[in-house]
């Protein structure tokens, strides 16, 4: 696949104006529908590039390829393609979830890519450990897997009102419906890479200036998550706590996300 060809067929795009660029990279189960309450104020003063990853239940299911993105590692390698397609270099980062860890590895790989990370939401290892508290246990893990192979559509409705601030119903739909189109052949694979994937020995690689933005309750992401990445990143580092519930902080809580955006590139 040609560098141009990934750029289309991931959905690639450019809005707003301004100077600097922000790419926006959606997590797991996601689209880059996620962003649009955050976008046009975004617009106003940036160039805001939008795309949709492989496994997307809004990229043609043939993109993805599980024994390819199997790791992260591959994800890396595309979004430097399509920052390479658009000739960007030192722009702005901001990745939800897995893309938060993504973002770290193409910082690692190739350090003028960006000025700074904005990690939303991310995590580099979700099972515990006894020194290391990720979230959760691998019988809680096995569990979800069986759950996600057995009956995808109970699970998806399920995981989008745990995922998401269940005060905000049109958020969960929005992510239940994003679930449904990645569709179960792709978000089992996908889930076993994620949550069974160890990235803390990365960490200490990242030179890029970091901002860690993390809720005040996550499921999947314990507050202990962004204090270990801060203590173990090797760039600058600060954290943002966002008062709200869930895992997407774009969707629930738009306008502070916004303001912590806003500070965080204007500081």
């Amino acid at each position: 696949m040609v560098i141009m060809d990934l750029w289309r067929n991931m959905n690639g795009k450019m809005v707003g104006s301004g100077k600097e660029t922000i790419i926006l990279a959606h997590g797991y189960g996601g689209d880059q529908s996620v962003w649009d309450k955050i976008l046009p104020k975004l617009c106003e003063a940036y160039k805001i590039v939008l795309f949709d990853w492989s496994f997307s239940g809004a990229v043609l299911k043939d993109h993805f390829d599980v024994e390819k993105y199997s790791s992260h590692e591959a994800f890396a390698d595309d979004l430097i393609a399509l920052a390479d397609e658009m000739k960007l270099e030192s722009s702005i980062f901001v990745g939800h979830s897995m893309s938060g860890i993504i973002g770290c590895i193409a910082s690692i790989k190739r350090p003028t890519l960006f000025k700074r990370l904005i990690l939303v939401s991310s995590s580099p290892r979700f099972i515990n450990l006894e020194d290391y508290e990720g979230g959760f246990n691998i019988p809680e893990m096995e569990e979800m897997f069986r759950n996600i192979e057995e009956n995808y559509e109970v699970w998806s409705s399920n995981f989008a009102r745990i995922a998401v601030d269940p005060s905000d119903p049109p958020s969960v739909e929005k992510f239940d419906k994003c679930l449904k189109r990645m569709g179960v052949e792709v978000a089992l694979p996908l889930a076993k890479s994620v949550f069974l994937s160890d990235y803390r020995g990365i960490l200490d690689k990242v030179i890029t200036p970091c901002t860690i933005i993390q809720t005040k309750v996550d499921f999947a992401v314990p507050n202990s998550v962004p204090i270990f990445m801060h203590n173990t990143i090797k760039g600058e580092s600060t954290i943002e706590i966002i008062n709200t519930r869930g895992h997407f902080p774009q969707l629930t809580a738009h306008e502070e996300f916004l303001n912590v955006i806003h500070r965080v590139l204007t500081s």
